[in-house]
């Protein structure tokens, strides 16, 4: 690899950082709680570890709260984590090497190239002195993008929100009890019968529209 590639590729990881970072920052000053997947000497974040780590996450992590996974793309429990995070409503970093997990794996992808000689924790200690660097100096963190506040019809909208199914057809009408980013939510799940607890959908308009991957493939 040319020196101009590497060059290249150093800065687009620098200014991920920089950027995760400031997401950090404006999570934790908003009082959220900080969870890793990664290793056990990694400092500032408490640990989502036991046999089954996504159920051990999905009874901590709360809406708003920020998940970083310090690992490559061959560990189904990471990969299962951060794909259920969107329903839980918790904000995503992904921190690793080799091949690069698909668009849209995680909200920041901080990712090492094969070769690079990087070690990813590395990385995760460059994000958090960055995202300090802001919590030091909290009125000069960038403000939160301004939320679209048109009044959009969701019937005729795109719009498609992740669901975990919670219960199965509580009520025995069709519906599902589901977790999303805003809450609990009782949808209608007649399309996508039947579902398990556990199963991941997409809710449009109140109503599973399809059930998707609870993990994505390597």
């Amino acid at each position: 690899m040319s020196e101009a590639v590497t060059g290249v590729l150093a800065q687009a990881l620098a200014d991920d950082v920089a950027a995760a970072a400031v997401t950090v920052a404006r999570r934790l000053t908003a009082d959220a709680a900080l969870w890793c997947l990664g290793p056990a000497d990694l400092p500032h974040a408490q640990r989502l570890i036991g046999a089954d780590p996504v159920s051990v996450a999905r009874g901590c992590v709360r809406a708003g709260d920020l998940i970083v996974a310090v690992d490559g793309t061959d560990d189904p429990a990471v990969r299962s984590v951060l794909r259920r995070a969107p329903a839980w409503g918790a904000t995503t970093i992904w921190i690793g090497h080799g091949t690069r997990p698909p668009a849209g794996s995680a909200d920041h992808v901080l990712w090492i190239g094969d070769g690079a000689g990087t070690d990813p924790a590395a990385i995760y200690y460059q994000l958090w002195e960055q995202a300090q660097r802001w919590l030091d100096q909290p009125g000069q963190l960038p403000p939160e993008p301004a939320a679209c506040t048109a009044e959009v019809c969701v019937t005729c909208s795109d719009e498609g929100r992740l669901g975990e199914v919670i219960a199965p057809d509580p009520s025995g009408d069709g519906r599902a009890l589901v977790r999303t980013a805003t809450g609990q939510e009782l949808i209608d799940a007649l399309l996508v019968h039947p579902v398990e607890a556990g199963d991941l959908v997409l809710v449009h308009a109140g109503s599973a529209i399809t059930k998707l991957p609870c993990e994505e493939e390597n």
